[in-house]
């Protein structure tokens, strides 16, 4: 099978992937970027379907913009292509392409710009019709003009939660409350932190005047600890942060969307070999990076949400540094004032993300809170159908070991691959009276993500192993 070869191959069209692959095909560099959405983006600056558009205009046509440039500076752009493992040289990226048929890319360098997902974590009936995440809803929401329902809470932690509850009032949805997990909106010394960011302190404000002035409840210390319904849910149950099995009100809805912030989508990451930490805070596998976005492998890069969750900013920033070490150990020596620029930049995103963290929990504090609250019957992971006490048991037999909790009973084994489910079944894995603590992350495993039969089959057939 033919190898395609690149200077630079970017897996993930997001913020960051763009922003590295435009800066280094304007220098000169052959440079491939692979998503496997139909169109270049990200989830930040998805692209409005065409009918869409015509009706309501690019909800945010800075994206647009970047990906022109992107595609005029002659990157080749290969879209509807999923990377879903890597070669036995560990260099190699198997991918399927649209019609199913397997391609193989190489590069000289490899920078891995796959992005984030959600973090949920379960409770009693999250699995009806129309429980989903927050980043779900504001993706109908802003990139489709779909409302996700007519009456909506909006739970978990962080400030995302914010701009998608003004995204559904814009579309005319009742946002019946916001059940944010911790207390970031009370008065604190942490908070006057914000003075030195302007421009993001207007932005909270105008969420702020936004939700006011529709009278949106904004409940903190809260957390969904129930949701009932029959075909679809009907009502959510919110009970203190602090005292899960307490809870405090019911309120009734046609949708929930619930998730307590991003986690970092490193599986590709790993399988090339990176070296990785467990981040102490969120319990995530965190790639060790230097300044550039460097890994381990001197070759691969990781940028972007993948090398830790802040934003689309900070994304844009990493994917530029990136960029321009690359460029430097090419012989294109970037400007000085380029480089400053930047690096200023970076050290103001920086400040503003360690504000951020500091004012919502960490997840590893949420992780030693939630498992309180769910019940042994309550299914945990959704695609093998294990229960909470199903993982509960094992681990009181298996030493509290993520791994043997997951072998055992398959969580976290199911088409996801622990992407949903994976966070809580380290939770209730590892949490116990006399620790408390989560640790542990699933290990990386091919596929990456579901591969098509085809795909593997025209592999074998041409003698390749699958």
């Amino acid at each position: 099978m033919t190898v395609h070869e690149r200077d630079v191959v970017i897996v993930g069209g997001g913020p960051a992937g763009l922003a590295a692959a435009h800066r280094l095909a304007a220098a000169g560099l052959s440079v491939t970027v692979v998503d496997e959405q139909a169109e270049l983006g990200g989830q930040y600056f998805r692209r409005p379907a065409p009918e869409v558009a015509r009706v309501w205009g690019d909800h945010r046509p800075e994206g647009g913009r970047l990906v022109g440039a992107v595609r005029a500076a002659g990157v080749e752009c290969r879209t509807g292509h999923l990377v879903w493992g890597v070669g036995d040289d560990g260099r190699t990226l198997l991918v399927c392409d649209p019609a199913e048929r397997p391609v193989r890319l190489r590069g000289r360098y490899l920078i891995i710009a796959t992005g984030a997902h959600e973090r949920p974590f379960p409770f009693p009936g999250w699995q009806l019709p129309g429980v989903t995440t927050p980043g779900f809803a504001q993706h109908l929401a802003a990139a489709d003009h779909t409302p996700i329902g007519e009456r909506v809470v909006l739970a978990g932690s962080g400030p995302f939660l914010l701009p998608v509850a003004c995204s559904l009032l814009d579309l005319g949805v009742t946002v019946a409350g916001i059940a944010e997990a911790g207390r970031p909106y009370r008065p604190s010394t942490r908070a006057l932190g914000t003075v030195r960011h302007p421009a993001r302190l207007r932005e909270l404000a105008g969420y702020a005047a936004r939700l006011a002035r529709a009278r949106v409840p904004l409940w903190q210390n809260t957390v969904v600890v129930r949701a009932d319904g029959g075909d679809r849910i009907t009502s959510v149950t919110l009970a203190a942060a602090t005292a899960p099995t307490r809870p405090v009100r019911t309120v009734q809805v046609d949708a929930l969307c619930v998730g307590y912030g991003f986690r970092p989508q490193t599986d590709l990451a790993r399988m090339l070999g990176c070296a990785v930490r467990t981040d102490p805070a969120t319990g995530d596998a965190t790639p060790e990076l230097d300044d550039s976005g460097r890994s381990s492998r001197d070759d691969v890069y990781v940028i972007g949400e993948a090398a830790g969750i802040g934003g689309a900013p900070v994304a844009e920033v990493r994917g530029l540094a990136a960029a321009l070490d690359i460029l430097g150990r090419e012989g294109h020596e970037p400007r000085a004032g380029e480089v400053r620029g930047l690096a200023a930049a970076g050290r103001r995103l920086a400040h503003f993300k360690r504000l951020t963290d500091a004012l919502y929990p960490a997840p590893a504090e949420l992780a030693r809170l939630l498992p309180s609250a769910l019940p042994d019957a309550a299914t945990l992971c959704r695609c093998e159908a294990v229960s909470a006490g199903e993982v509960r048991g094992i681990a009181r037999t298996a030493g509290r070991d993520v791994n043997a909790a997951k072998a055992w009973t398959r969580a976290g084994m199911g088409p996801c691959q622990g992407r949903e489910c994976g966070f809580a079944v380290t939770a209730v894995t590892r949490v116990s009276p006399a620790d408390g603590l989560p640790a542990g992350v699933f290990p990386s495993r091919l596929p990456v993500r579901p591969v098509p039969v085809a795909t593997l089959l025209e592999m074998a057939g041409e003698g390749e192993p699958a």
